[in-house]
């Protein structure tokens, strides 16, 4: 008798997670006489004794290869931390964040401070779900000025589109920069605020009718232009090279 799973352990509903009264259930979780199970896919999280679920559902989970937008928050000896709207945080170390030698010891907020966003490439992902990240690579750079949004990742696919399509028409038609992080974050950079608002405005109407078809003309349309163009075959996803300029 006892718990069943592990700090950070990834569970599904009704799975069990501890036996016995020597654990209480807490948020996301539930008791059956001595049994505490889950009521939705979740990660574990043991605090004395004390088992919740930080729900997963919409969130990011990494993956090796993943193009993504961070936030420093935090700064070790070593590197810095970011958070990348998932329960897992990840890690840039000082010998991917720049081509430049970086000595021990120095300054680490010359290259990337709290709060700065930046784009950078999933390089590992290890059982123990700790994330590396890279900043080497075509397009990977801290990012200026501009505005943040949070949407769905399960709908990041359709917010690029075919090829970059999707993404490709919204940028040309409300005259913006625009880069969709494939955990969910996204950023809008445009010459003044009403493009920037048409594009967030647009980018949230692809995320609610992404499951109904017909989406890329009512886009179109909604953008105040004719039909939709066709998907070339040079477009790149967003996170790469397409739009990071």
């Amino acid at each position: 008798m006892g718990i069943e799973v592990n700090d950070k352990d990834i569970v599904v509903p009704g799975e069990l997670l501890a036996t016995g009264m020597d654990y209480v259930p807490a948020q996301g979780t539930y008791r059956i006489g001595e049994e505490i199970r889950s009521k939705k896919l979740g990660l574990v999280t043991v605090d004395g004794r004390a088992i919740k679920l930080i729900p997963l559902s919409g969130r990011y989970l990494p993956k090796r290869g993943d193009t993504i937008i961070g936030r420093v928050e935090d700064i070790a000896m070593s590197g810095w931390r970011l958070s990348i709207n998932s329960p897992y945080s990840a890690m840039l170390s000082m010998k991917d964040a720049t081509s430049e030698f970086i000595a021990r010891g120095a300054d680490l907020t010359r290259y990337y401070e709290l709060e700065d966003y930046i784009v950078a490439k999933i390089i590992n992902v290890t059982s123990q779900k700790l994330v590396d990240v890279t900043m080497k690579g075509p397009g990977l750079r801290k990012l200026s000025a501009g505005r943040i949004i949070e949407v769905n990742t399960n709908k990041v696919p359709r917010i690029i589109g075919k090829q970059g399509s999707m993404v490709s028409m919204v940028k040309t038609r409300t005259n913006t920069n625009i880069i969709v992080g494939q955990n969910g974050l996204v950023w809008i950079k445009g010459n003044d605020p009403k493009s920037e608002l048409l594009a967030i405005e647009t980018i949230r109407l692809i995320e609610k009718e992404a499951h109904l078809p017909g989406l890329t003309d009512r886009i179109a349309k909604h953008l105040g232009g004719g039909a939709a163009p066709e998907v070339r075959a040079e477009e790149n996803m967003a996170g790469e090279d397409d739009g990071l300029q």
